[in-house]
């Protein structure tokens, strides 16, 4: 005898596909589970993001000095005088250069670290990790663990071109040339210093955060691949990946937004943006701007197009992500899920 499925749980289900979905009613368990665990959190957002966003948009059309109840509405002003600024043109173009490769780099050092520590053990048997997996992480989550602006002044020091102690060992090694290199003084070298600090002092926390991610990955697909003969970087590149991919690209996210911020550490490396301002960012144009020079309506104009840009940033990362495949393969397993309830209901 074949039943229904509905008749089977007793519950009542939505009507079949093309039809009119059936309302479920509304109890009062289910207004109070909304309104606690989304109509709080909605409220919360509203207030202390929109209406803050709102409310800066104002501000950016406005000549507010910021200490004075006095401002003028200027309309679009600020962002033609801003997109017409030499200094903060070149502040956009660094942030852009961080934002393009220091997510690139800190997340393929963070992959390698957190694949060799959970399986770069021995080929032979189950896969493991390396020995000692537990003191590894740690000691590549500790740079994390030190507030970013203690990083960026014991940094500073290490660049020091007098008394740095990078310049000591490069010169103990025969390099002269290096005897008093001002690292954060040259145009050249500037950025790629900063870059540097900004991947040592994140790497850890992202490779803990892909060993976390890595862990949940089955066992199964690594021990089937290993009697397919794949080696480790074929692997990573075919099973790793793609399983951690939603992690990655949250991963990816998060960063990009510290990089095109990345305050603490330019401010606590160089303050004053670097030789011909060839590592000022934008939050530090809009720190001069605001604080230094009473142009806190024009500042926040500079916010404003931070945040617009960061909003791109991320579209532009789910955007690639979806263009490669992001999300087919659950699309994929909900597919056979259903598929099989579906032959599972009518074999009753």
């Amino acid at each position: 005898m074949i039943t229904k499925p509905e008749t089977v749980s007793g519950r009542s289900t939505p009507a079949a596909r093309g039809g009119r979905p059936r309302r479920r009613k509304l109890t009062f368990d289910r207004v109070t589970f909304f309104l606690a665990f989304l109509g709080v959190p909605l409220a919360v957002f509203v207030t202390f993001v929109l209406i803050p966003f709102v409310q800066a948009i104002f501000w950016a059309m406005t000549n507010w000095r910021g200490f004075s109840p006095d401002y003028k509405f200027i309309g679009l002003d600020n962002f033609t005088k801003m997109f017409q600024d030499d200094v903060f043109m070149k502040a956009l173009r660094n942030v852009a250069l961080l934002a393009a490769f220091v997510p690139l780099v800190t997340l393929t050092l963070a992959l390698g670290v957190a694949v060799a520590i959970t399986l770069g053990g021995p080929s032979k048997g189950p896969v493991r990790g390396i020995r000692g997996a537990s003191f590894y992480r740690v000691i590549s989550f500790f740079p994390y663990v030190v507030p970013a602006i203690i990083v960026g002044l014991i940094w500073a020091q290490m660049f020091d071109p007098n008394a740095g102690l990078l310049n000591g060992m490069l010169t103990k090694l025969g390099l002269g040339g290096f005897k008093e290199f001002a690292w954060l003084g040259e145009e050249s070298t500037a950025m790629p210093a900063l870059m540097f600090v900004f991947v040592w002092g994140l790497v850890g926390f992202y490779a803990v955060l892909f060993i976390a991610a890595i862990k949940g990955v089955p066992a199964e697909l690594y021990e089937a691949a290993k009697i397919d003969g794949a080696g480790r970087l074929r692997t990573t590149v075919s099973i790793t990946l793609p399983a951690i991919r939603d992690t990655v690209q949250t991963a990816y996210i998060y960063l990009g937004i510290a990089a095109l911020d990345a305050f603490v550490y330019v401010q606590a490396l160089l303050p004053n943006g670097g030789p011909n301002n060839s590592t000022l960012t934008i939050s530090q144009r809009l720190f001069n701007v605001a604080f230094r020079q009473g142009q806190f309506g024009y500042a926040t104009a500079m916010g404003v197009v931070l945040a617009v840009v960061t909003l791109v940033f991320a579209l532009l990362v789910f955007t690639v992500n979806r263009l490669t495949g992001g999300g087919e393969d659950k699309k994929k397993a909900r597919g056979s899920k259903a598929r099989r309830a579906g032959a599972k209901g009518g074999a009753q």
